[in-house]
Order: C-alpha cells, then sequence, then structure tokens
C-alpha cells in the first residue's frame, strides 16, 4: 500500500511537471527569409497569441472574386521554429495546409491558375511545427492537475499542455500587379481542452490549420 501511495505521489509530481513545462510555449519571430518580414509590425498584446506579426493595406476585399493558391513552402531558413520535427511530418502538414485553406476559400472565391483584374494570389509558409506528446498529451486533459491548467489555458484562448501546434506565414496579394496587400505570422493550435485532437501526433497541428483556414476566408469576406 505505502509503495503504491509512493507511485500515484511520484505521478502528480510528474504530471505538475509536465504542465509547467507545457507552459513555455515557442512565440513566432518574424522570419528573415519571408519577403514581407520588412514591413511586418508587432500586434497589440491581446492578439500576439496568435498573430504577433502582421501588415495590412486598406482592401476593399468583395472585388476579388477569384484567387490563386501557390504550393505551400516548407520555411528552410535558419530562424524555422520546427523543433525535432522529422521532414516527412513537415511534407504531410504542408500538404494538408495546401488543400484545406484551398477547399476553404472555394467557398469565397474561384480558385484558378492565372490571374485576372478580380484576382488574389495567397502566398502561404510552413515556418514551424510540434508534434503532441504522446501520452503526456491527451492524459493531461484527464488528470487533475493538467485539467486545471488546460481549463485556464482554454478560457484564456492559449494553448494547451504538450499539445501539437502549426505556425505559418500568410501573404495576399493582388495577383496582377504583385502588390502586396495583406499579410501576417500566426501561431495556430487546438482548443486546450480538445481531447480528441490530442490522440495523434499530428492531430493538433492539423487542427490548427483547420482553424488558421476558417480564420483568412472570415477576413477576406
Amino acid at each position: 500500500m505505502l509503495a503504491s501511495n509512493k507511485a500515484k505521489r511520484f505521478l502528480v509530481i510528474a504530471l505538475l511537471a509536465a504542465v509547467m513545462t507545457g507552459c513555455a510555449s515557442t512565440r513566432p519571430v518574424a522570419y528573415s527569409g519571408i519577403s514581407s518580414s520588412a514591413v511586418l509590425t508587432t500586434n497589440a498584446k491581446e492578439e500576439a497569441g496568435r498573430m504577433p506579426y502582421s501588415y495590412a493595406t486598406t482592401v476593399d476585399w468583395r472585388k476579388y472574386t477569384t484567387i490563386i493558391v501557390d504550393p505551400v513552402e516548407i520555411y528552410k531558413g535558419r530562424d524555422h521554429q520546427f523543433e525535432d520535427m522529422s521532414a516527412d511530418d513537415k511534407s504531410v502538414l504542408a500538404s494538408y495546409m495546401q488543400s484545406q485553406f484551398s477547399e476553404k476559400l472555394k467557398t469565397r472565391f474561384a480558385v484558378v491558375n492565372n490571374p485576372a483584374r478580380d484576382t488574389l494570389r495567397l502566398k502561404l509558409t510552413l515556418t514551424g511545427a510540434n508534434t503532441t506528446t504522446p501520452v503526456l498529451g491527451p492524459l493531461l486533459r484527464f488528470d487533475i492537475a493538467g485539467g486545471l491548467y488546460n481549463g485556464v489555458q482554454a478560457i484564456r484562448g492559449r494553448e494547451g499542455a504538450m499539445t501539437g501546434y502549426v505556425i505559418y506565414a500568410v501573404e495576399i496579394f493582388d495577383a496582377q500587379s504583385i502588390r502586396l496587400l495583406k499579410a501576417y505570422i500566426t501561431k495556430q493550435y487546438p482548443n486546450a481542452m480538445n481531447v480528441v485532437a490530442n490522440f495523434g501526433a499530428l492531430t493538433a497541428s492539423k487542427t490548427g490549420i483547420d482553424k488558421g483556414a476558417d480564420a483568412l476566408l472570415e477576413q477576406l469576406r
């Protein structure tokens, strides 16, 4: 019995340590290899969690009815934030991002290959990502200590402990003039209490991509 109690206490301590480790989240940078990096500015504190850097011009998005979605690039600059993610996982996320953004934007634009007067060009660059920590990722949604931490993070709209995420750059141009209309760096992740998104190494990152595609679509309406 004594040994069992000691084991339980050890598990609680380990989980608390894991939660505290999860608090130190990766903050995106204004990647030097992104073409729009020179014009990006730091966002206000309340926006900095998901979109720390952005650039915008005054645009009537309603005049654009078609869009070119360039192939998603995987950022290779020295300031990338892929942690120790494998090349295969990066490729999977880039392919998923290409398909999801294209599908979501089809509900607002006709996706085309050649520019016209009413055409936008979207360039997406995957600049960072991390996988969900096996076992601890989902476990911390059920454990008391982890549940308390993740519950607070969910209310604040912040990422949960040991959860995967995705970071990418969005650049939107007028397709004919090649004028930059909008750009931003964003970090996307599932709700901190989303249990399903924490099963599978890349599920949370893919959920972040889904949320990011929805957010972009809303901005362009």
